[in-house]
């Protein structure tokens, strides 16, 4: 039987969990059921990122550079982190940054890792601009992000593989893992 929320929140003792994964994983669909069941804040880095600079992230990489977004990425995670208690949708390149991990490492930091073909399926159905696959090929853009990305993600504490399941049920099989992740700490011994 599953561990029951409030017990695990208990356990989880504040500590954040951090989604990472590529572009159209399902982090922020998945971080809000996750979220609302553990009793936990939902913050989704991007959208973060978006109201501090006041235009969208296509905008920031078109005007400043993937670096110049990548900076405010760290800036907006660095706010994150001092925080407890929330899932966080994370962007899929913060990764890519090793004072991101360092940040993401203060909780549990979870890869959501969906196969290529499904992937690929996902983004060209979504109407939100990549500015990473607008490219003549944005499959083989994606290609080159996923080779690059992947040994990075694969540094999670926890990796979960997305088929074709629901945000909800991604969300309760978080939960159902969660237990074994958590170091409770050690017991006092009696004097």
């Amino acid at each position: 039987m599953a561990e029951t929320s409030p017990t695990l929140r208990q356990r989880l003792g504040g500590r954040s969990l951090y989604l990472v994964g590529m572009m159209g994983s399902g982090k922020t669909s998945t971080g809000r059921p996750l979220a609302e069941k553990l009793g936990y804040g939902f913050v989704d880095a991007d959208a973060v990122i978006e109201q501090v600079a006041g235009c969208t992230i296509s905008e920031i990489f078109e005007r400043d550079g993937e670096e110049e977004f990548r900076s405010l990425e760290t800036q907006v995670m660095r706010s994150i982190s001092e925080r407890h208690s929330l899932v966080v949708a994370t962007g899929g390149g913060v990764v890519t940054r090793i004072e991101n991990w360092g940040m993401m490492q203060q909780g549990i930091v979870i890869w959501l890792d969906v196969e290529r073909r499904q992937l690929l399926q996902r983004l060209q159905s979504d109407s939100t601009q990549r500015p990473l696959l607008m490219t003549e090929d944005p499959a083989e853009a994606l290609d080159a992000i996923l080779k690059q990305r992947r040994p990075l993600y694969d540094e999670a504490d926890l990796t979960v593989v997305i088929e074709s399941e629901s945000a909800d049920v991604v969300a309760d099989g978080i939960i159902q893992l969660l237990p074994e992740l958590i170091k409770d700490p050690p017991k006092e011994r009696p004097e």
